[in-house]
């Protein structure tokens, strides 16, 4: 299994992401010689369409002598789902550019909050409802 599960709560990030503004996600991960030729690009595409958003995943380089040998590809995904920057299980810096033009774009085409009905969803903070007590 992995260390790390990419975006597991997908309503609740959903509402936090546009209701903060949310222009790129960056994740952390670490996923192993299984599960990350399998999922680690998938699951990034996924929530870069899922959250009209950039995803930018950060993996270690890959130590062949460590006890949990990661996949790294360190990779960016734009919101349209299409990876524009990666790299190999090597220690490397990715560069990408992140048009925010394009986002906008991307979200006039499928515009998924406009559809959303805040009638029945809310994002709160506990803290935010104690302060109020």
């Amino acid at each position: 299994s992995s260390v790390f599960y990419l975006g597991q709560v997908q309503a609740v990030t959903f509402l936090f992401l546009y209701q903060s503004g949310c222009q790129l996600l960056l994740y952390p991960g670490a996923f192993n010689m299984t599960t990350g030729p399998a999922h680690w690009e998938l699951l990034q595409q996924a929530r870069a369409l899922d959250n009209q958003v950039y995803v930018a995943c950060i993996s270690p380089a890959r130590d062949e002598n460590h006890s949990y040998v990661v996949w790294g590809h360190s990779t960016v995904v734009n919101p349209w789902g299409k990876v524009i920057a990666t790299c190999d299980h090597t220690e490397q810096i990715v560069y990408a550019d992140i048009d925010l033009n394009y986002l906008n774009d991307v979200r006039q085409q499928i515009p998924l909050t406009k559809q959303k009905r805040d009638d029945l969803y809310s994002l709160f903070s506990y803290l935010d409802e104690q302060q109020t007590v």
